[in-house]
């Protein structure tokens, strides 16, 4: 946990927060078994487990290294959508820096499950 300021953490759980909600909001419009809606909620799960990292909560006994593992995916590929997405846009623009932080708080999510895998993994 170290290697993120309090501030960092602070910023990333905030956006973590932002996206939950609109991804459940979002989750309602679609119908379950429908790939829009389960692609969500694969989203979801992956954004609650890096909350939960974030907040240094008892994770061990709370997700399993499968879950933790089926987490990377979906946090990759928000990491590459926003990426692309940003490319759109100036340096100096709102939308630029909006997708910098987003990319941010996934990196910071990418690395803590990550790092709970490796740990797990030597443990």
């Amino acid at each position: 946990m170290s290697k993120f300021t309090k501030e960092e953490l602070d910023d990333a759980l905030n956006i973590l927060n932002s996206v939950i909600g609109r991804c459940e909001k979002a989750q309602q419009k679609f119908q379950q078994g429908a790939s829009q809606h389960t692609l969500l909620k694969n989203r979801i799960k992956a954004l609650y487990i890096s909350k939960s990292l974030i907040l240094n909560e008892d994770i061990e006994n709370k997700y399993t290294e499968v879950e933790l593992s089926k987490a990377l995916p979906p946090v990759c590929s928000v990491i590459s959508k926003c990426e692309k997405a940003q490319k759109k846009f100036k340096k100096d623009s709102y939308n630029y820096k909006h997708y910098e932080k987003m990319i941010k708080a996934m990196e910071i999510s990418k690395s803590l499950i990550e790092a709970e895998l490796n740990k797990r993994d030597y443990a």
